[in-house]
């Protein structure tokens, strides 16, 4: 069982920056991915970037290529979104997802932390 706890969301103006983070406790394993989803209203839940903590190989969705960059702390179980060059179109829940490598899909998940981008 692993806990996910994030945090950092805010407001923010577009153009602007945001650090989100986010802790995983309980039982972890060696070899996991760490990522972020996003949903904003009315829309479906949506995968924003992930990391292996093996390694640190990352991933992106196409629309925060160049502004967002995911990063951990392997010692801490944390790992970070740093969101630049916001848009209002990134306004959105965010949840931190965690999953073992080998598994099909992100079974662990936070509360969510809301993120809003004014124009």
């Amino acid at each position: 069982q692993v806990q996910l706890v994030e945090s950092g969301g805010g407001l923010v103006q577009a153009g602007g920056s945001l650090r989100l983070s986010c802790v995983a406790s309980g039982r972890t394993v060696s070899d996991y991915y760490m990522g972020w989803f996003r949903q904003a209203p009315g829309k479906e839940r949506e995968f924003v970037a992930r990391i292996r903590f093996n390694g640190g190989s990352t991933y992106y969705a196409d629309s925060v290529k160049g502004r967002f960059t995911i990063s951990r702390d392997n010692a801490k179980n944390t790992v970070y979104l740093q969101m630049n060059s916001l848009k209002s179109e990134d306004t959105a829940v965010y949840y931190c997802a965690a999953r073992v490598v080998a598994a099909n899909q992100f079974g662990y998940w936070g509360q969510g932390t809301q993120v809003t981008v004014s124009s």
